[in-house]
């Protein structure tokens, strides 16, 4: 197979949420050390799932994996990364500042943009320091959704400028000489990147033209960044031999026109195609399989059990009818990427401005492709998305008119320096999130929020901000003071947990559950999106995989969540507002609708 001939010391997995990188990394990583080479795989996701894919419980430094001789894997805990680089930064100044300046020093590193910072000064650490990494032949970093990644990849560049122009001597991370001990790694790991010879970033999709679109968009600024060796894997292709199947022909008729509609992107790279599976590939057993040919596999159980348990899942329609009870307020749909929150936050908005409600449809995902399967034509919805770069701008423009006012030209040059911070992005987001949420006093906000790692980071802002912002503005804005109280308002917001009836997807789900209700906010519902359980599929593969998916619809029913919602997987893809009609259908109907002719 192409992607094991001639393979670089150093391997990047990336592409859109839920196209199965952290298993094909996996899966990789277990070939290449099956051939006798020693591999570190290391996940640099805030929401990662490594530990639970390749069953073994990791930590920040390599860990042997049982079972898989000379495979070794790591996960950089962006939290305890950001712990010990705040340690090191302030450990030594400990005895030789004053407490107020310690304070005040520890104050500055308490921001999101620290994190990021911490967990890529250890990315820096393995890939740019070779002693690091010098008893292994291979490392393999699962990066995190492209959003995250790009900003990842391009912070060489902008932290190393940033150390060039700034002479205040600190920055939104603290003093400066924290960083600038780290310039020579922070070169050599772009350079790394940059090398054809040594580092081969590997795109993965599914047959779907929102993933095929981001991995295009993904491979483009990737080369823009000088990072051009690449190569793509396509994951989950499905082909039936059941003709008669009309479900199982419309997944067949929907990835062959999404690969049609890249055909010519994709012929300017090696491509690799892995069929799609039964089952999940969680475990090491079903990882040394990813890559061979799928057979056909009989149903493992009966699939309308999880029609008739106990607490019976509603569906969308049902959903929608209660918020449109409340007449106003705030919808968020929040998970894993990839579990399709932008589709399901599109379709309700589109349902609710077609009932007449003002409807406000945004994201605070950059990756996210709302404007692609929205609701048009509806005078009642409006949509917009939460762009940094132009938050940015208007933020710094007024922070520069009202607080510039009347500096001397020296002071009014260090101002500005700052606020070319990474940091200050991160304050003009969160602006503009609370000024969308403050919008649901006057009619409908469904926001369909970022995943699951930099959703929470935005949330955690609502308790760290004012630290930050009243670095440059004098007074804090009415939405921002109000934005905690607004979000664990149950009957304002209402947070819809989106999840896929898969291992990872339910359990990151209900990790995510748990830190909200640490925020004291408490999730609405769970969303079951494309199941296949009870669509009476004749296809052995699909039929095998609606099986497979009740023990975790099962386990959201009974242990996670208080009400519980099922959408089926819809033949034609959800863009517009009569597709994304299809997800209101209920399982039966699409059975009678898609099942056998």
């Amino acid at each position: 197979m192409g992607l094991f001939e001639q393979v670089t010391r150093y391997l990047f997995f990336t592409g859109k949420g839920g196209v199965g990188k952290t298993s094909l990394a996996c899966a990789t990583a277990l070939t290449l050390a099956g051939r006798g080479s020693r591999v570190l795989l290391v996940s640099t996701d805030p929401a990662s799932n490594l530990d639970e894919v390749l069953g073994q419980k990791l930590c920040g430094t390599p860990t042997e994996i049982p079972f898989a001789p000379g495979l070794f894997a790591l996960n950089i805990d962006p939290e305890e990364a950001a712990q010990l680089y705040r340690e090191k930064i302030v450990g030594p100044m400990r005895g030789k500042l004053p407490a107020a300046a310690l304070r005040s020093v520890e104050e500055q590193l308490s921001g999101a943009c620290t994190m990021e910072i911490a967990a890529f000064d250890e990315f820096s650490r393995l890939l740019g320091d070779p002693k690091a990494t010098e008893s292994f032949d291979h490392v393999i970093f699962d990066t995190a959704p492209t959003g995250h990644t790009l900003r990842l990849l391009t912070l060489p560049k902008a932290w190393t400028g940033f150390l060039n122009t700034n002479t205040s001597g600190t920055s939104c991370l603290g003093p400066l000489a924290g960083l600038d001990k780290q310039r020579a790694v922070y070169g050599a790991t772009l350079a790394a990147l940059s090398d054809t010879a040594r580092t081969t970033l590997v795109l993965v999709s599914r047959a779907q033209k929102a993933a095929l679109k981001e991995a295009q968009r993904a491979s483009r600024e990737l080369s823009l960044l000088g990072l051009t060796n690449q190569r793509l894997i396509l994951n989950g292709l499905f082909k039936t031999l059941h003709r008669g199947d009309r479900l199982a022909m419309a997944m067949e008729k929907r990835d062959r026109e999404a690969l049609q509609e890249y055909d010519a992107w994709m012929a300017g790279m090696p491509v690799t195609r892995v069929d799609l599976k039964a089952r999940n590939v969680v475990g090491i057993e079903c990882l040394r399989t990813l890559f061979q040919a799928s057979e056909e596999e009989p149903a493992q159980q009966e699939v309308f059990e999880v029609l008739s348990l106990g607490k019976k899942p509603g569906t969308l329609s049902e959903l929608v009818d209660e918020l449109a009870k409340a007449g106003r307020g705030v919808v968020m749909t929040m998970g894993k990427g990839g579990v399709g929150k932008t589709t399901i936050a599109a379709a309700i908005a589109g349902e609710l401005a077609q009932r007449g409600f003002p409807v406000h449809l945004s994201t605070t995902d950059p990756a996210a492709h709302v404007q692609a399967v929205a609701a048009t034509g509806l005078p009642t919805l409006r949509v917009s998305r939460i762009d940094p770069a132009v938050e940015t701008l208007a933020y710094t423009s007024e922070v520069i008119r009202t607080e510039g006012q009347g500096l001397d030209p020296d002071a009014l040059a260090l101002l500005e320096e700052d606020l070319r911070s990474p940091c200050t992005e991160e304050i003009a987001v969160f602006r503009a999130f609370a000024r969308t949420v403050a919008d649901g006093a006057d009619g409908f906000v469904v926001l369909d929020t970022a995943p699951t790692g930099h959703t929470l980071l935005l949330l955690d802002a609502t308790e760290v901000y004012h630290r930050e912002v009243l670095r440059h503005a004098s007074g804090m804005p009415e939405e921002v003071r109000e934005l905690l109280l607004r979000l664990r308002d149950p009957d304002f917001t209402r947070v819809l947990v989106v999840t896929l009836p898969e291992a990872t997807p339910v359990h990151e789900a209900a990790y995510l559950q748990d830190d909200l209700r640490r925020a004291q906010i408490e999730p609405c519902a769970w969303v079951v999106n494309q199941t296949f359980a009870g669509s009476l599929s004749k296809d052995p593969l699909l039929a095998a995989r609606g099986g497979n998916e009740v023990p975790y619809i099962r386990e959201v029913v009974e242990k996670h969540a208080r009400r519980t919602v099922m959408v089926p997987w819809v033949p034609e893809e959800p863009e517009g507002f009569e597709r994304l009609g299809q997800l209101f259908a209920t399982p039966a109907a699409e059975q009678e609708e898609v099942g056998t002719i």
